[in-house]
């Protein structure tokens, strides 16, 4: 099982030096969104989480919001999840995504 919200915010599992993970956390900067970054090279429970939920590919960045796992999402693909499912996870300020 991958990291998961309940009790430390998101699980971001992710692969140094891959763009679309870089992305994702820079716009993750600009939010109050709290996460948990995993590299997957270095967690051999976290990447068979990833293949787990990606149809067998290390497909990253994989964010789990609330136990539900979301494979290379946008921001606005993150935060809908977010409001949904740990809308507890928002601040005031974060909640327009």
């Amino acid at each position: 099982m991958g990291p998961t919200v309940e009790g430390r915010g998101r699980g971001h599992l992710r692969r140094p030096l891959c763009t679309f993970c870089r992305r994702l956390r820079v716009k993750l900067l600009f939010t109050d969104v709290r996460h948990t970054r995993v590299n997957i090279w270095r967690d051999p429970d976290a990447a068979a989480y990833v293949r787990s939920v990606a149809g067998g590919d290390e497909t990253v960045p994989t964010v789990t919001v609330a136990g539900r796992a979301l494979v290379n999402p946008s921001k606005r693909q993150l935060m809908e999840a977010v409001r949904a499912y740990a809308p507890h996870e928002l601040s005031r300020g974060s909640a327009s995504g």
